[in-house]
């Protein structure tokens, strides 16, 4: 149950929809009216869920094979 929870596709799919929110949350909160440090908190948070989002596809996928043979050793 929990490997398809955390798998390589979720992960990019979790990531993908938090850049989405945060852009739209941001967004919507900018034309309604905020203060300058608002607004900068708003867009670290939206850089923030982009880092992660670019960290997921760019992380290397470890190889099944080399991962058991791993944990033998252990």
């Amino acid at each position: 149950m929990f490997k398809a929870l955390f798998s390589q596709g979720m992960a990019e799919w979790a990531t993908a929809s938090l850049v989405f929110i945060s852009g739209a949350m941001a967004g919507r909160l900018l034309a309604t009216g905020m203060s300058e440090t608002q607004a900068l908190g708003a867009v670290l948070a939206i850089l923030g869920s982009l880092t992660a989002a670019v960290a997921v596809r760019v992380w290397p996928v470890e190889d099944p094979v080399e991962a058991r043979a791993r944990k033998r050793q252990d």
